[in-house]
């Protein structure tokens, strides 16, 4: 078995590494040490990210979570019930709301092409309503 020569800033980047990224730079933001532009900035880059080492200069002059602070705890957001959702979760939702619009989209067209006449188009209206539920983040899952 021969040795791995790769170094760990070349390995490409997992989800987990991402989504940690994405939990570090939520702390950040909620301590007030990124105002929300620098944390959207680096989040974009998180999600980017294809290597481990593209990760490294989004947290590397961020404190380490796990060193306790001399500052205010926000009571608030210290269990993993409260953490905001993952990238997964959020985009999950949207392929759901895609796979309902294929599905309602060819429903009509096949009732469409039965009659021999365009119907009205149908799919607007649930697809409008779930997207504004959507949009609103009551779909939320926690």
């Amino acid at each position: 078995m021969s040795a791995d020569l790769t170094p760990h800033d070349e390995l490409r980047a997992s989800d987990a590494d991402r989504d940690a990224v994405a939990r570090r730079l939520s702390t950040a933001l909620s301590e007030g040490r990124l105002d929300m532009a620098e944390y959207q900035t680096r989040l974009d880059s998180a999600m980017g990210a294809v290597t481990r080492g593209d990760l490294v200069p989004l947290t590397v002059d961020l404190p380490d979570p796990d060193t306790p602070g001399k500052g205010p705890v926000d009571l608030a957001r210290t269990g993993a019930e409260n953490a905001p959702p993952s990238w997964r979760e959020r985009t999950g939702r949207w392929q759901t709301w895609t796979g309902g619009a294929v599905l309602m989209i060819a429903i009509w067209l096949v009732t469409s092409v039965a009659s021999g006449d365009l119907q009205y188009f149908w799919p607007a209206m649930p697809l409008a309503i779930w997207a504004v539920v959507l949009f609103s983040g009551g779909g939320c899952r926690r």
